[in-house]
């Protein structure tokens, strides 16, 4: 509920339990599909069947601050990412997907072993219906936009937007790198000034000078040395995970100046560009490189399970000396965009199965144990090789080599 000058401004709950955004993004269209509006059109003439339902879905629900749309999904439904059926359920007040806030209200209805969603009580449910609210007149602001609710929780996310990267070996060998540090600094933290290049005089690719003229780069990410990521099966490079340490921002360009040598010959002297540390997440050294600051993404997701087939395995689990992901923690997986994967699919963790000895058969067998689900997971950010995802529900911990499928 959101009430401006008295007046009272209904939207509805369900539109956005599967179109969130990331908080301060405004309201958006996005695009739905034709096989996702005949389902939900579909379930809002017959319904959802009650063995669909979460196993303690509530008969009625007020949204929080803090809830997010992907628990909000999954109170109602054993299935949080099957959005088109929630949305089918109360189709009916849905006509244009929007953002949900706290204070508004679903209420389930279940009649004829089917259940139905609503915004509004139904008169089977105490009360005639009604849409209107009388209030006394008073005024208040506040920002729909900033109030929305999340579909995951942006603390889970969005430091991490800001920091992983995944390049090829060539794109980071000749990336920019700090050569200098002032009165011989063996570390440096914000607040340090550095000294940086871009231009390389050896090889055949001298690379790129640091440059302050207008429309270059000025702010950087800064990394340590890259990790290869291997396919935990044919052991193939798939990328390299960059080291975050920190962020730096370009004060004056590199150049190169004429001067004189002792004997007054004419000489050309190398001028590093100037650097100044914003933010240390580890102190930086000389060696480490530069990568331009991607262009802020005001991202949403989807949550949903891909069309077609997908599997594959985790690759890495991010975090220094992490053996074991758990829930809200980040995995690495060997599938990108070539084989389909999209932000905001959601897939099943699968626990690989033990293999043994089969001891109760005298030759001694060896068998292998089915792969057993083990929580949920979905892809937030995606390359070409390789993704990202999120740990969203797990019953074990997750490591190096478990599968992932098609949730359903």
């Amino acid at each position: 509920m959101h009430t401006i000058f008295g007046r009272f401004s209904r939207i509805s709950i369900a539109a956005t339990v599967f179109l969130g955004t990331t908080v301060g993004l405004h309201a958006q269209n996005f695009p739905i599909s034709a096989d996702q509006r005949a389902t939900a059109n579909q379930v809002a003439e017959t319904g959802v069947a009650l063995a669909d339902l979460a196993p303690n879905a509530p008969d009625s629900y007020t949204v929080k601050r803090g809830d997010t749309l992907w628990a909000i999904s999954g109170l109602f439904l054993k299935h949080p990412w099957r959005w088109p059926e929630l949305w089918g359920m109360n189709l009916a007040d849905i006509r244009n997907p929007h953002l949900i806030y706290p204070g508004q209200q679903l209420y389930l209805e279940k009649t004829n072993g089917r259940a139905r969603l609503r915004t509004r009580r139904g008169a089977s449910d105490g009360g005639p219906p009604t849409d209107t609210v009388r209030l006394s007149p008073r005024t208040r602001y506040e920002s729909l936009a900033d109030a929305s609710i999340p579909t995951l929780s942006p603390n889970a996310i969005e430091p991490f937007l800001a920091e992983a990267m995944i390049v090829d070996a060539t794109t980071f060998a000749l990336a920019p790198r700090i050569v200098a540090t002032q009165e011989g600094r063996v570390l440096l933290s914000r607040g340090d000034r550095a000294y940086a290049r871009g231009q390389y005089t050896g090889g055949d690719n001298k690379g790129k000078p640091l440059s302050d003229a207008a429309g270059e780069a000025k702010d950087f990410r800064v990394f340590r040395n890259a990790t290869p990521l291997k396919d935990p099966t044919t052991q193939e490079i798939l990328g390299y995970e960059a080291q975050y340490v920190g962020k730096a921002e370009l004060v004056r360009g590199e150049s190169i100046v004429q001067a004189k040598d002792k004997d007054g010959k004419a000489t050309s002297e190398i001028v590093p560009a100037t650097i100044d540390i914003v933010a240390a997440k580890e102190e930086m050294r000389v060696g480490d490189r530069l990568m331009p600051e991607p262009a802020r993404e005001l991202l949403s997701y989807v949550p949903r399970a891909p069309a077609s087939v997908i599997t594959g395995q985790i690759v890495s689990v991010y975090g220094n000396a992490v053996a074991f992901a758990a829930e809200n923690q980040i995995v690495v997986v060997n599938r990108g965009t070539r084989d389909g994967l999209e932000r905001g699919h959601v897939m099943a963790l699968l626990k690989d199965g033990q293999r043994l000895q089969d001891k109760t058969d005298s030759a001694r067998p060896g068998i292998k144990l089915p792969n057993e689900r083990n929580g949920l997971m979905m892809v937030f950010r995606t390359f070409e090789n390789l993704s990202y995802a999120l740990v969203l529900q797990v019953t074990d911990g997750v490591k190096v080599g478990d599968r992932f499928a098609n949730p359903n």
